[in-house]
């Protein structure tokens, strides 16, 4: 891997990923002083958009999907757009990106900023249906959009993580049966542990949302004109409904690095804490960063754990660290550190969180009513707080990330809750890891950048997951 040359020799940068990463780079590298050549490279026609409301305001008609783009801080002089092309090879020998078109963009410095990809359905087939549908783009949201404004029968949500208990609430709101096929024992149960999940399943039950948990789908069945009619589960039953949502997580956008002789997987792309990109060899290099969704980065407050993170507020501030770090003098460069936020509006409640619940082995409600959904959950492990998740308590939000910033002890000394089911700490009761990994929007993935290890999962998933292939 070659070392890039000094910061004023610096005169081509390439941003891969017309993301939300991928814009704020863009934006810091200008205001920060780089007149060079700049060029964002994003496979899909649209120029960066906001995607949290997709499967919020513009499911239910509050706002239009091509009312999302994403507002500019400053303005952008000079950036060649190339949209609606994606980079297929990083040559790092030569310092070229290579796109789907043919053509090669030599740089000075590359930004990876590519994010993730909803994760399809298992058998291509099935998921190939007329009615069948993921969500994680502005089209995806467009077109289920429209096919829930055509009044279905009923819509089939497989996945109970964040999105898919977004697009059940929306759903609800639209008056539109709704049935949510969750593996686990509650939706959100991989993020948030199972006990705060309790209460998203309520929230659910108490909103009309035909909740099964606990069970899988076989197969996905459609008519003689390839319309999704219905779904078979594993244990016998079957759903009939006109549209399928899958909402089975996401697949970080790193396959286009194969060859590379970079640290990606599927986990991420490995940097250190400047966001510099880690060789397949472990050695860190000067010329290749990395933001956003597809980083995992080590975190101080988790005993240096590389994080991967699916966050709007990460996305913004590793992108400001990473541009910072692109163009300045070594001895300037900047650590991203930041605490992991998240927020979700569902079914009338507003949750938000902070740090890494997974990370944790016990919770305790601190503040609030547990059963009247109105209150603060505390995580802990070891003795130390690592997160928190409020619902409708987000006011409080900043003062448990200050106690999550200095490693304060865990149960927290303020207590104000009126549960006295939960005046002790209890387990976080969070399943197997495989599950948390696949609903969760902060994931910790140990302490190896290359991920040089084979894991076989076997078991009556897809056969899209029974195995993981080896990475670096």
């Amino acid at each position: 891997m070659s070392l890039a040359p000094s910061a004023d020799a610096c005169s081509r940068i390439v941003i891969v990923g017309a993301s939300l990463a991928g814009l704020r780079a863009a934006e810091t590298l200008r205001a920060e002083g780089f007149r060079g050549n700049l060029t964002v490279v994003g496979d899909e026609p649209h120029l960066p958009y906001d995607r949290p409301p997709l499967s919020k305001a513009v499911l239910t008609g509050r706002i239009s999907a091509a009312s999302t783009a994403l507002p500019r801080r400053r303005t952008i002089e000079g950036v060649e757009w190339r949209l609606g092309v994606a980079a297929v090879e990083l040559d790092s020998e030569n310092k070229r990106v290579r796109l789907a078109d043919g053509s090669a963009l030599p740089y000075d410095r590359v930004l990876i900023a590519t994010g993730a990809r909803a994760r399809p359905w298992a058998e291509p087939s099935e998921g190939q249906l007329d009615g069948v549908f993921v969500l994680r783009g502005r089209d995806d949201a467009e077109r289920l959009r429209e096919r829930l404004l055509a009044g279905p029968r009923r819509v089939l949500v497989i996945g109970g993580g964040f999105t898919g208990s977004e697009v059940a609430s929306a759903c609800r709101e639209l008056g539109l049966p709704v049935t949510l096929l969750e593996r686990g024992a509650a939706p959100l149960s991989g993020a948030l542990g199972g006990v705060i999940a309790g209460r998203a399943a309520q929230l659910q039950y108490e909103h009309g949302v035909d909740l099964r948990c606990g069970v899988t789908v076989a197969s996905l069945e459609g008519d003689a004109q390839g319309r999704f009619r219905c779904a078979h589960l594993r244990d016998g039953s079957r759903v009939e409904a006109d549209v399928a949502v899958v909402a089975l997580g996401a697949v970080r956008n790193t396959e286009w690095l194969l060859g590379s002789r970079l640290a990606a997987g599927v986990n991420g792309v490995a940097c250190d804490a400047g966001c510099r990109v880690f060789a397949d060899n472990l050695i860190v290099t000067d010329d290749v960063f990395v933001a956003g969704d597809v980083a995992r980065f080590p975190h101080p407050l988790y005993l240096h754990q590389f994080l991967a993170l699916e966050h709007w507020g990460n996305a913004v501030e590793q992108a400001a660290i990473a541009a910072h770090n692109m163009i300045c003098a070594p001895t300037e460069r900047r650590a991203h550190l930041a605490v992991p936020t998240f927020w979700s509006s569902q079914f009338g409640v507003n949750i938000k969180s902070v740090g890494v619940p997974s990370a944790a082995d016990a919770v305790v409600i601190a503040q609030g009513s547990f059963a009247a959904g109105r209150f603060a959950a505390v995580y802990g492990k070891d003795g130390r707080t690592v997160a928190a998740v409020t619902f409708n308590h987000g006011r409080w939000i900043e003062y448990y990330q200050r106690l999550i910033e200095k490693a304060a002890p865990f149960p927290p000394e303020m207590t104000m809750a009126d549960c006295a089911a939960f005046g002790a700490p209890v387990p976080a009761a969070f399943p197997d890891r495989k599950a948390v990994v696949r609903e969760a929007t902060a994931i910790l993935t140990g302490y190896d950048a290359t991920e040089r290890r084979v894991e076989w999962i076997f078991g009556s998933r897809p056969q899209s997951e029974q195995t993981r292939t080896q990475q670096g």
